[in-house]
């Protein structure tokens, strides 16, 4: 979810016969060999007994096959759409870990250090929560990516990742609190061609997505409140190529160039060059690739998607510097318009402002939706469809009492201008004690 600068406020055994006694003989045309008696003659007596042997060796009953274990069974056996949680998935609560980036240069000796490995270790619940949280992230947008489609609506697209990212963290959100323990960091983002950020559709959207639109899908899934925030554009004409190429070069050279006391002016500077490398031919017209100035990646803090840092995408002054255990949104945008977005449209997309003061309310309906926001979503940001889903009722006069007292902020959407084409792509990094994990990386992205 974008941080708008201050300018724009996963063997079975298989069965052995048992070794052969080291006194056996080998058979010989299906039948044991006689012992020879001292007159030469067989002794029946004895061929008897080796065949009783033989036989009771036959009857032995085999081991019993050990059954799969709950990982192995359940490894492939999610749903499409996604239904299985992944708690289910990995029993062991072990889940996989993104993408390990060894400390260099001054940090280097991190990745030896037995301190910062000793901190790391201290760490594995916060680990744990972040991983499976990012687990849900990459099965739900996997689905999404294959199943997505032109004519689909906008309302259709968001409900089926959102129902995803429910069922695979195990908490639906329906009951009072439930979303606190685990689900839909924030909205589905679903914003198309001009608008950059902060769009998802409002009960009753009829927009549909058509061929050749560029859209930003942005979503969050978390886990006790740590939230894996990751986005991505989709296209379906490959005349958008260089600009998706050119906003994943720029995110993952952010995510190269993050670290330990690195500081934000000069990640910024690295996004740029080289994001703005690029250039894109639409329509016959040639576009550069121009940075979003406006819009930049953040830190993430628990139950609050943005955090006090900003992470900008354009090179300047900021000064201040990454810190050991801090949690960052990576993300960058690229446009073929000014390279500037501004707020419009209809608004969906709000979220409960943690320091807020406590100021009396003129409506009995804005009391009564407050403490639907905070039973429910306390600061996780929610839009209006998820009210709608809780069974509020006409509370749009309550919400626009509770923007106007300063309690819940409003984020419009924001866009660059009519006929510009945009895209974003996103992970979330860990800065733990003696490595990065990109924590959200995956197969697709």
């Amino acid at each position: 979810m974008a941080a708008v600068a201050d300018a724009t406020n996963g063997v079975s055994d298989l069965k052995l016969d048992p070794k052969p006694a080291a006194a056996e003989e080998k058979p010989t045309n299906g039948q044991p060999e006689a012992e020879d008696s001292e007159d030469g003659g067989e002794d029946a007596e004895g061929a008897a007994e080796a065949g009783d042997g033989a036989a009771k060796k036959k009857k032995r009953k085999p081991r019993k096959k050990k059954k799969k274990t709950a990982a192995s069974a359940a490894a492939k056996s999610q749903t499409s759409p996604p239904t299985v949680p992944v708690a289910n998935l990995f029993p062991n609560a072990i889940y996989p870990e993104g993408e390990i980036c060894e400390y260099v240069n001054d940090n280097s000796y991190r990745t030896t250090s037995e301190e910062k490995r000793y901190l790391d270790r201290m760490s594995n619940d916060y680990l744990t929560e972040y991983r499976q949280g990012a687990e849900v992230h990459r099965q739900v947008r996997q689905w999404a990516q294959k199943n997505i489609k032109p004519g689909q609506t906008l309302t259709e697209i968001a409900e089926g990742i959102e129902n995803g990212v429910r069922a695979l963290t195990g908490h639906q959100g329906l009951e009072e609190g439930d979303n606190l323990k685990g689900g839909m960091g924030f909205p589905t983002g679903l914003s198309i061609n001009h608008c950059a950020a902060h769009y998802t559709p409002n009960a009753g959207n009829k927009m549909v997505l058509q061929q050749g639109d560029v859209m930003k899908v942005d979503f969050g899934a978390h886990i006790n409140g740590r939230i894996v925030d990751s986005a991505f554009t989709m296209t379906f004409d490959p005349v958008y190529d260089n600009l998706l190429a050119a906003v994943k070069d720029a995110t993952n050279t952010g995510i190269r160039e993050a670290g330990i006391d690195v500081r934000m002016s000069d990640i910024g500077a690295a996004i740029q060059e080289a994001m703005e490398s690029y250039e894109c031919e639409i329509g016959g017209k040639t576009y550069p690739v121009k940075c979003i100035r406006n819009l930049n990646g953040h830190d993430i803090k628990q139950f609050s998607i943005h955090g006090s840092k900003s992470v900008p995408i354009v090179k300047g002054g900021d000064q201040t510097k990454m810190e050991e255990g801090e949690t960052f949104a990576i993300e960058t945008f690229g446009s073929t318009g000014k390279g500037y977005v501004r707020e419009d449209m209809e608004t969906s997309h709000y979220a409960m402002i943690a320091d807020a003061p406590r100021v009396p309310l003129r409506t009995a309906s804005a009391k009564t939706l407050l403490r639907s926001i905070e039973k429910n979503f306390g600061t996780l940001p929610f839009c209006r469809r998820y009210l709608d889903r809780l069974g509020n009722d006409k509370y749009l006069l309550g919400l626009n009492n509770l923007v106007q007292s300063g309690i819940v902020a409003d984020y419009p959407p924001l866009c660059d201008i009519k006929g510009s084409y945009t895209a974003q792509f996103e992970h979330t990094i860990l800065l733990r004690p003696n490595c990065k994990e990109v924590v959200s990386r995956g197969d697709d992205y």
